[in-house]
């Protein structure tokens, strides 16, 4: 077999990091269609499937696991190694966002920081994995959920969550109004973190014998609350605006504190990152003025 181009197996250690043809593609400024074409070439160079392909992406098969771990490390090797060489343009930022956040929270802020920094070249990187900087070099800093431990970065508290039953004005009209009392008789959804379990030891309210329905994704029980299904715990940051607009309507004014919150992520390296120091900052007063105004409209309860 004749030597193999570094090229294609840059291509390939991309796309197995990434799980998506398209992420690899644009990282290395190729169309789809060309990075495509580049692993087909490899496989038929080695005469090995290196790749499952699915409608959500692609994974490796076990000869392209195989060649991941015996070239993989090298690749990390270079691409560190190259980094110490390589000027950082201080004004271009790269954030990685998970979308649920991205399209409720920080895409309708963005218009301000635009305004306060027009000298920022921004780049959204929309995912729901955790990213691993290591791995993804580009990446400058990440706006996260969960519970701020996030191995070898610093995470900086943004904001709280809290959770509050929430339910489509048709519903309301369909039960009669309000609740007085408690939700009994309402038609509850299942969520995918179990939270009723908690709203009901910290409120003391029964829990159903049943749900109506479950869902194991946070978007789509959401859009079943909007379709008058029944009520659920809306995460406020995901449904605040909804509710804003009259589209949800908050069932009571108590709200629950979850363990999870939102953070700022990222690695050492960009720590002397100018562009990232000016996001940082515009983040943390954003994420004040969100915490003041969720506070002077809602009271914490509990």
């Amino acid at each position: 077999m004749s030597r193999l181009p570094l090229g294609l197996l840059q291509g390939f250690v991309l796309v197995a990091r990434t799980g998506k043809l398209s992420r690899a593609a644009e990282q290395l400024n190729l169309t789809v269609s060309a990075l495509s074409h580049q692993v087909r070439n490899l496989e038929e160079r080695l005469g090995r499937t290196l790749f499952d392909r699915g409608p959500r992406g692609v994974s490796l098969t076990p000869d392209g696991a195989s060649l991941l771990e015996a070239i993989g490390h090298h690749f990390e090797g270079i691409e560190h190694a190259l980094g110490r060489f390589e000027a950082r343009h201080q004004d271009a930022v790269t954030l990685s966002v998970l979308p649920s956040v991205a399209s409720s929270w920080l895409v309708p802020r963005l218009p301000r920081l635009v305004g306060k920094h027009p000298e920022i070249e921004l780049s959204l990187h929309s995912s729901v994995s955790v990213v691993d900087f290591d791995r993804e070099p580009n990446v400058d800093v990440a706006f996260r959920y969960g519970l701020g431990a996030w191995p070898r970065t610093k995470a900086e508290r943004l904001f709280d969550e809290y959770i509050v039953p929430i339910a489509s004005p048709s519903l309301v009209r369909r039960m009669g109004g309000l609740p007085t009392t408690s939700l009994a008789g309402w038609p509850l959804l299942g969520d995918p973190s179990g939270r009723w379990n908690d709203w009901a030891e910290a409120f003391g309210m029964p829990l159903p014998s049943r749900y109506v329905a479950r869902f194991d994704n946070t978007e789509h029980l959401q859009r079943a609350v909007l379709e008058g299904m029944g009520v659920a715990l809306g995460r406020l940051v995901m449904a605040r605006s909804l509710i804003e607009c009259g589209a949800l309507t908050v069932l009571c004014q108590e709200r629950l504190r979850v363990a999870e919150a939102y953070y700022l992520v990222y690695p050492k390296r960009s720590e002397a990152h100018s562009g990232v120091a000016r996001v940082r900052d515009w983040l943390l007063g954003e994420a004040k003025e969100y915490e003041a105004g969720l506070a002077a409209t809602m009271p914490i309860t509990a």
